[in-house]
This record gives structure tokens, C-alpha cells and sequence, in this order.
């Protein structure tokens, strides 16, 4: 006994080749445009925001990384003890750095 299952809901295919509108534009084609490499438009260095991190920020955001390289994504509740870390010497998160590097 073989059963059928029947849709009753329509479903409308939608192809995206098929518009024949004008007012779609569509992506301009890879190498038919010469920055057709780039999705955004190359940054300009004048608009960049001029500030500096502070060490122990630095430091917070490199452990993050690396601790995520390393397949140890952080949870919500181990930033305090990040950011306890990050205050700590250069020295003792260079250490750090290279335990998580030569784990993963």
C-alpha cells in the first residue's frame, strides 16, 4: 500500500532569473567592472577614527581571539574572569597566548 501526501497549500516557484523588471538591479558580474572584487568600496584612510586602545582593552580583545582560535569560545560568564586576566601583566598574557596557541 503506497500513500501520497498531497499539499494542499500553493507553493509558488520563484526563480530570480525569470524578472523581466527594470527597476531590479541585479549584482554587476565578477570582472565586468574594475572593482567588481570588492563589495564595499576600499576604506580611506582620512575617515578612520583616531583613538587608542588601552593595554588591558587590548590585551581583553586578544584573549578573546585567541581563546576562540583555540575552540574555547567564551561564555557570558567568564568575562570576569577576562577581564581579571587582561589586567594582569604583558608577560603573563604573552604566556597565556602561547599556552591557548600550542593547545589547539
Amino acid at each position: 500500500m503506497t500513500t501520497t501526501v498531497e499539499h494542499h497549500s500553493p507553493r509558488a516557484f520563484v526563480d530570480p532569473y525569470a524578472v523581466d523588471a527594470p527597476e531590479v538591479v541585479w549584482p554587476v558580474p565578477a570582472g565586468t567592472h574594475p572593482d567588481a572584487d570588492f563589495l564595499l568600496p576600499p576604506p580611506r584612510p582620512a575617515d578612520r577614527l583616531h583613538y587608542t586602545l588601552h593595554p588591558s582593552d587590548q590585551r581583553r580583545l586578544d584573549l578573546h581571539a585567541a581563546l576562540t582560535a583555540a575552540g574555547i569560545p567564551p561564555h557570558p560568564e567568564d568575562q570576569e574572569a577576562i577581564d581579571q586576566l587582561s589586567t594582569l601583566s604583558e608577560s603573563i598574557n604573552a604566556a597565556l597566548h602561547r599556552w591557548l596557541h600550542h593547545s589547539a
